[in-house]
């Protein structure tokens, strides 16, 4: 299970995403919104599908 620290960081991110999110929506530009979406889509699956991913362990 994740520390406190780690759960931290990972609403900070969702807070940033939405905030990104947000400014584009107050332009009112629907199609800056949709770019700003694709875009943070794009990081997140990088994020996911990374190698090694996250979750291995380096050998000692």
């Amino acid at each position: 299970m994740p520390g406190e620290k780690e759960l931290n960081a990972n609403l900070f991110d969702q807070l940033t995403l939405v905030e990104r999110i947000e400014r584009q929506a107050q332009k009112g530009d629907i199609e800056l919104v949709k770019e700003e979406i694709d875009i943070l889509k794009k990081e997140i699956n990088r994020k996911l599908y990374q190698q090694p991913p996250l979750t291995d362990k380096p050998e000692p």
